[in-house]
């Protein structure tokens, strides 16, 4: 089964682990899935509203996966599919839904401003990194979007074929005071023999990506960056 699914296109490969959506668990750290290494990093990204519209539109956007240094391979999803696409409603403090902040009411995909498509659940796409001279394709699912007031970003699954089998999250959020924070969240194994081989180059690796992450949102923003992290719109027909 594993062989047939790796032939099939990479948008109809089911994610390679079993616990989808455990990166939203409180518990995560203390309680990651059975034979998962669990992690969390925090870091300060900015201030103000300028900062927070860069953040969250970067990182719906795999802004975060571009400035680290991966090459992006979006796959197109088949129509039909596409659609059966949905985000989740949110939920504040005391557990009341939250509308959501970006989708638009139609249900159709959203656009920033600069014509960048917003990413939704079910969005495919493959991670290309370098090793020396080789690069390798590591394919992935978006399966959550976390779209609030004040917090927004998504986790992403592995799909058969990536080095790793797990989840990773990326979420942008808004304090009172103004300041703009940017948490990670993953639990992650070797996706397969050769890669438990390779294990100790294979989280130096993780932790070189994820400090990048980190880094990511907080470069100077420039006149062009501030004016097209600007609200949604949906593209016109």
């Amino acid at each position: 089964m594993a062989g047939m699914s790796r032939r099939a296109p990479i948008w109809e490969r089911a994610v390679s682990y079993a616990a989808v959506g455990a990166t939203r668990a409180d518990d995560l750290l203390d309680y990651p899935p059975v034979g998962y290494r669990p992690l969390e990093r925090r870091a300060l990204v900015g201030h103000g509203d300028a900062r927070w519209e860069h953040a969250w539109t970067e990182t719906l956007t795999w802004g975060i996966q571009k400035r680290s240094g991966f090459h992006l391979e979006v796959v197109e999803t088949p129509a039909e599919f596409d659609r059966m696409a949905y985000t989740p409603v949110g939920f504040d403090e005391t557990g009341a839904p939250v509308a959501p902040a970006t989708v638009d009411d139609a249900g159709e995909r959203v656009y920033t401003a600069d014509g960048r498509p917003l990413l939704r659940p079910g969005d495919t796409a493959s991670l290309g990194i370098p090793f020396g001279p080789l690069r390798f394709g590591f394919p992935a699912r978006v399966v959550y979007v976390v779209d609030e007031p004040n917090r927004r970003g998504f986790a992403y699954g592995t799909l058969p074929g990536h080095a790793e089998r797990g989840e990773e999250a990326f979420v942008v959020e808004r304090s009172d005071d103004g300041s703009v924070w940017l948490t990670i969240r993953a639990f992650s194994r070797p996706g397969g023999f050769f890669w438990w081989l390779v294990n100790p180059v294979l989280r130096l690796t993780q932790g070189f990506y994820t400090a990048r992450y980190l880094r990511s949102l907080s470069s100077p923003l420039t006149a062009t960056s501030a004016a097209t992290a600007d609200r949604p719109a949906r593209e016109p027909s």
